[in-house]
């Protein structure tokens, strides 16, 4: 008689996380009945952050359906984004006013070689790009890399991070065609949390390739850090949002 099949076990969940895991209650929410639930699963100690995970029809192996643009939340992410502005000497001073932790080329492309990637996004100005080359494949590894696509490589590089300072934010899918993104902190208030929800879903749609078949957005997830995750109706969720 063959042996019996090893049991996989999942790993174990805490206290916090099974009773709020029990306030899910149904296979999908409405958004108001999402964005409240969200806040009251929340099983951290800390300020958490609300998350939004959209699994996405898409193709990744073709270019067009690579998505990667930017979106500016009415509310921002309630985290303060630590910008690096690669300017030329020139520029340096102005960048810093308008919010960069660090800016210059030379001087970056320095800290960046002995290792420090203490920053979540770094924007250019066109003509620093090719300066670029000595750490394009570190930053391109971290999702860090400067793209014209992502609004990050621009000539008006002091109103980027102005508004990357208030909330502007890149979304990217991943290889298997998801796309993950922050939304704001649990302690925001529900109607500021739905709004800035309702803006990456409208822009997420408004991004769509018309090179895609099938259905475009196929589930659609919100939770807090450490949470239990909450499924949204995905037609009304998009009928709300547009």
């Amino acid at each position: 008689m063959a042996a019996p099949l090893t049991p996989i076990y999942m790993a174990k969940h805490g206290k916090k996380y099974v009773a709020a895991k029990k306030l899910v209650t149904k296979d999908l929410y409405e958004m108001d009945e999402a964005v409240a639930l969200l806040k009251k699963t929340s099983a951290t100690k800390f300020d958490a952050s609300c998350e939004v995970h959209f699994k996405l029809g898409l193709d990744t192996k073709q270019a067009d359906q690579n998505i990667r643009t930017s979106a500016s939340l009415p509310h921002g992410t309630g985290k303060d984004v630590r910008v690096v502005a690669f300017v030329g000497e020139d520029k340096i001073k102005e960048a810093k006013a308008a919010g960069a932790m660090e800016a210059g080329t030379e001087v970056l492309i320095e800290k960046i070689e002995k290792g420090w990637l203490d920053f979540d996004v770094a924007i250019a100005t066109p003509d620093q790009m090719k300066g670029l080359g000595k750490v394009a494949k570190t930053l391109g590894q971290k999702r860090l890399m400067p793209n014209p696509k992502a609004g990050t490589v621009t000539p008006e590089f002091a109103k980027v991070i102005a508004e990357l300072k208030k909330g502007k934010v890149e979304l990217r899918v991943d290889k298997d065609g998801n796309l993950h993104n922050i939304f704001g902190k649990v302690s925001f208030e529900e109607k500021n949390l739905k709004e800035n929800l309702k803006t990456l879903i409208k822009t997420v749609l408004d991004a769509k390739p018309a090179s895609t078949k099938g259905t475009y957005m196929n589930s659609l997830t919100i939770t807090s850090t450490m949470g239990p995750g909450i499924r949204l109706d995905v037609g009304k969720a998009i009928a709300e949002s547009k």
